[in-house]
């Protein structure tokens, strides 16, 4: 693999045609040795996010030795990238067969589930050649909660609503050696807050069941940097849900478990394109919504955008994109600031595309290829370098810290 100091240099040395992805396996590292050591408890990757081999090692080298995986697909491509790594299956909905290869061959024990037959599922999949059910069984009962805090909902596809809660544990009891609770409130939850709202109703559904709980698992959603999406200090989402869980009736040795996926891959990726076009405020670029811009597209996500010809003077006006394919829908509003100079021939980088981005390019309408070259540099935003000017202080606003 190619290394190259920054996006401008790799635009000089290639002037490329395709669009490029930039790695950055420093910044990936600091994430996960942030994680590793601050939050007070377990660390689960979400495979989900970024399946790169290359960036599951990376995390590995530094601290996170949990993979949450969502198919056999992942567990399969986790398992042979990290042979001792820890794979839990945290899918709520599986194929028995899934289920069975997972366990009888890969290993996992930890599975999550939202339903009853979900649980039969397992349970019968994971018996020995005798029919003997299994004994080491981590099993999760996966809660609706809210995700108005969040910037991406993820709170009508998954988990089971409080009031059916308290049986489903009770039953899921029965069958396992460690019971958890797990929950997600969404992508890019933008306050600690929406982690206590969570954890309130997971305490509700555990003194209905009266069961003893040996994992809390908050799951996902914390935040990486965006324009116009500034997220407190992670520091501050440790400490909430830390103080929360301790106050819930669980068991003394349990386990607090969190699935970082955006937090830990987003600074990892940057993309380069170039403008073949431009029609007024309308940029036509080589990538897009069905490239590493679905989210550009499809839900509007803003992500931080740098032109690299140091020849533009202009100063920035707001742009939309056009993808490369032949759909309308190949559209990406933004807007995206840049110089108003800005024309065809001119490259931008895109950055914070570590997590959901890479992974989900197509090869819709013959595009999509994408080079991968490692640069040095350090992503457009960073909640790890320690040097982010504290969102929560202002000149009239006085901080809590």
């Amino acid at each position: 693999m190619h290394i190259q100091s920054d996006a401008r240099s790799v635009v000089a040395a290639l002037a490329p045609d395709e669009p490029v992805i930039l790695n950055r396996p420093h910044a990936a590292a600091r994430a996960a040795r942030f994680f590793a050591e601050k939050f007070p408890g377990r660390s689960l990757y979400a495979v989900k996010a970024n399946p790169s081999p290359d960036l599951l090692k990376v995390l590995w080298d530094n601290g996170i030795t949990h993979y949450d995986v969502a198919s056999l697909a992942e567990v399969r491509q986790t398992r042979a990238a990290l042979p001792d790594a820890e794979l839990c299956f945290m899918h709520p909905i599986k194929t028995t067969r899934a289920i069975a290869e997972a366990y009888h061959q890969h290993g996992v024990n930890t599975f999550s589930l939202d339903s009853d037959e979900e649980l039969e599922k397992i349970v019968e999949s994971c018996r020995d050649t005798q029919g003997n059910p299994a004994k080491d069984l981590k099993l999760l009962v996966r809660m609706r909660v809210s995700s108005e805090y969040a910037q991406l909902s993820l709170a009508s596809k998954f988990g089971v609503d409080l009031a059916d809660a308290a049986p489903l544990l009770q039953r899921t009891r029965q069958h396992c050696d460690w019971l958890g609770v797990c929950f997600h409130v969404g992508s890019q939850a933008m306050t600690p807050f929406a982690y206590v709202q969570a954890l309130e109703r997971v305490r509700a559904a555990i003194v209905e069941a009266a069961v003893t709980v040996d994992i809390i698992d908050v799951g996902g959603g914390f935040p990486s940097i965006y324009p116009d999406m500034d997220p407190p200090p992670l520091e501050d989402y440790f400490d909430v849900i830390f103080r929360a869980s301790e106050s819930l009736p669980i068991s003394y040795s349990s386990e607090l478990w969190c699935e970082p996926g955006r937090a830990l891959a987003a600074e990892y990726s940057s993309l380069i394109v170039r403008v073949d076009r431009r029609r007024g405020e309308n940029l036509y670029i080589n990538d897009g919504a069905y490239g590493a811009l679905f989210d550009a597209a499809h839900v509007d996500w803003r992500f931080p955008v740098a032109a690299l010809d140091s020849g533009l003077t202009r100063p920035p006006a707001e742009f939309s994109f056009y993808g490369p394919t032949c759909d309308d829908a190949d559209y990406m509003k933004g807007p995206f600031l840049l110089p108003e100079d800005i024309q065809a021939g001119d490259y931008i980088e895109i950055g914070m595309l570590g997590a959901y981005g890479a992974v989900m390019k197509t090869g819709f309408n013959g595009f999509g290829a994408a080079e991968h070259i490692t640069v040095t540099d350090e992503p457009m935003a960073s909640l790890y370098r320690g040097d982010r000017p504290d969102p929560r202080a202002s000149d009239n606003v006085v901080s809590l810290r």
